[in-house]
């Protein structure tokens, strides 16, 4: 019988809130009218001020729409209302009291299952009751989550009006991200790194938005990314999260292993992150062959290091620019190109003295201690490309023993034709 009070309940609830309307006759005062559009308008002013805030809406558009939305309200309160209700909503009111439960209980009777009553008090009895907090919070949830779908909607089609906007791209990208819309957050991430270059950042949340939308794949153009970004910055943690995750998906345990000891040691002890990736590392464990992380360990272990001081030559002092960037970096005397280990400084910054190690390698198998002897070279960007370019300034040292502790002088003195 529990059904049939509920049933009871909200008919007479649903009667409580239209009935009054169509049996009381009164006229719309104007002064509610006027209260009403000015409460609209006030809310939509504090929504023009969030999206103005969020980045969402550029200074212009706010202005013009600030002054859109002043027009609107001053031909609202000019507008005389002539609307009143009249004696034929008592009539109605009428009608909808009875017919209502008739053509309610009518329906079930014919297309209904009395059977099902008893199996509908259990569930109402047996369900745990959601308590009011709990309501309230999934509902400002919800109208949060709505607010943001209408400011990310916002800023996308003012980045179709502006599309050279690369700080808004990765803002749109952040946000489709969030919202689980990754094909969208790849084409934004896409557009800010057109715009911006190889910049580690840009490339890292590039190929994790690729990875998502490709079933977290990172095998391909979002690992060319992430080890593009690791040469620039050996010891960025996402980075050293990505690159693991792209090992650990290619079966290479003891490359994902030496990745992740690393990204180990520079998380905080104790964190939550540092936790995970102890406890990935213990799972990567398991899966490696016996002997196998007793040798990845050692590898890991075994470090080396080379001091370098660098400098620029007077003569190209005024080649360059304080913002200009300075990569430092040691290679194999020959074969592949790739950093064994790499800093990125300012002009600004020089004469400067850095320390290259094994924690600046960019893939563990390609690292100083794996050789003897390196090329030491220093070179000056004005794009920032870690891939050298025409008009580059750079000084070299040919040949360098590992064993050498003592520091090179590296001049940069040359200009790249």
């Amino acid at each position: 019988m529990l059904f049939l009070l509920i049933v009871s309940v909200l008919i007479l609830s649903a009667f409580l809130i239209v009935l009054p309307p169509l049996w009381r006759k009164h006229p719309l005062a104007k002064t509610d009218q006027d209260q009403r559009n000015i409460a609209i308008a006030r809310q939509r002013l504090a929504e023009l001020k969030e999206q103005l805030q969020a980045g969402a809406l550029s200074q212009a558009l706010y202005d013009e729409q600030l002054a859109d939305l002043e027009q609107a309200l001053s031909d609202d309160l000019d507008i005389e209302p002539s609307v009143q209700s009249s004696s034929q909503g008592r009539w109605m009111a009428l009608v909808l009291v009875f017919a209502i439960p008739v053509v309610a209980g009518s329906l079930y009777w014919v297309l209904g299952n009395y059977q099902s009553l008893s199996q509908v008090d259990q569930l109402a009895t047996s369900a745990p009751p959601m308590n009011g907090e709990s309501a309230a919070k999934l509902q400002e949830q919800a109208q949060q989550l709505e607010q943001m779908k209408k400011m990310v909607a916002g800023l996308a089609e003012r980045l179709e009006k502006q599309p050279d906007d690369a700080l808004g791209w990765t803002m749109l990208g952040r946000s489709y991200k969030y919202l689980q819309q990754y094909p969208k957050a790849v084409e934004a991430f896409e557009r800010a790194y057109k715009l911006l270059g190889e910049q580690p950042e840009i490339m890292l949340l590039y190929a994790d938005a690729l990875a998502f939308a490709n079933n977290e794949q990172l095998v391909g153009k979002p690992a060319e990314l992430v080890f593009k970004a690791l040469a620039m910055e050996p010891d960025n943690v996402t980075g050293l999260w990505l690159g693991g995750m792209v090992k650990a998906q290619t079966g290479d345990f003891s490359a994902a292993m030496s990745l992740w000891k690393k990204l180990e040691a520079l998380l905080p002890p104790g964190s939550d992150a540092h936790q995970e990736i102890q406890g990935l590392l213990a799972k990567l464990a398991t899966q490696m062959p016996e002997g196998a992380v007793a040798q990845a360990e050692s590898k890991t272990a075994k470090t080396a290091s080379i001091e370098v001081q660098v400098n620029l030559a007077p003569e190209l002092q005024k080649s360059a620019d304080p913002s200009d960037t300075v990569f430092i970096y040691a290679q194999a005397l020959s074969g592949p190109k790739m950093p064994l280990a790499i800093v990125r400084k300012q002009v600004s910054e020089l004469p400067l003295s850095v320390n290259l190690s094994d924690a600046m390698a960019m893939m563990p198998n390609m690292k100083l201690s794996n050789f003897e002897q390196v090329k030491l070279l220093a070179r000056i960007s004005k794009a920032g490309d870690a891939t050298q370019q025409p008009g580059d300034l750079i000084g070299v040292i040919e040949q360098v023993a590992l064993t050498d502790k003592t520091p090179h002088k590296i001049v940069i003195n040359k200009q790249i034709k």
